[in-house]
């Protein structure tokens, strides 16, 4: 499960201006027109061509689970590339990230310094870079660790650090057992 991943996809999915097709035939329509046909679409979704053909006939509704899964993804992951282009733009340069998380945090310090892990809930607002950095990652297929991170080094500077003004010593933080993330543009 790509939970980083994931949480900045529908971080920027929140920017849309119009929904996404919610049936499956709209929904199969959609892809037969952005991918240029059914057979690519059939590939895409591992399903047969003739299917494909079913549901943009409207002679199939109701997919099975799994199906209906990859095509609201599949169409999710196409849908309005304008607008989230625009969202990732602007949260890189001006707009920055904001990063809900409940995980174990620690850092690494100096001896003396009260560095245990422990389990966090933090709400924290990231400046544009650390925004354009998590979405340059994803864009050039970082996995989840790499995300993960890139979010750690931002949670360091902002959070612990104060952006300069405490902790100057402070050399990591580590970000583990995430149990929930979350980003907002």
């Amino acid at each position: 499960m790509d939970i980083f991943g994931d949480g900045l996809d529908k971080a920027v999915q929140k920017a849309f201006t119009r929904p996404a097709p919610k049936s499956a035939g709209a929904q199969m329509r959609y892809l037969v027109k952005q991918l240029k046909g059914t057979r690519r679409v059939a590939e895409l979704l591992r399903v047969s061509q003739r299917t494909v053909e079913r549901y943009v006939k409207g002679q199939l509704k109701k997919p099975r689970p799994d199906l209906a899964a990859r095509l609201e993804r599949e169409v999710n992951k196409r849908w309005q590339p304008q607008i989230r282009a625009r969202a990732r733009e602007q949260a890189a340069t001006t707009g920055g990230i904001v990063i809900d998380t409940r995980a174990r945090l620690g850092y690494t310090a100096p001896i003396g310094s009260t560095d245990q892990d422990r389990i966090r809930h933090l709400t924290v607002a990231l400046p544009p870079r650390y925004a354009a950095r998590l979405f340059d990652a994803q864009q050039s297929g970082a996995g989840d660790q790499q995300l993960r991170d890139i979010a750690a080094d931002a949670l360091k500077e902002v959070y612990f650090q104060d952006n300069g003004r405490r902790a100057g010593s402070l050399e990591e933080v580590r970000f583990t057992d995430v149990e929930h993330v979350e980003f907002d543009l």
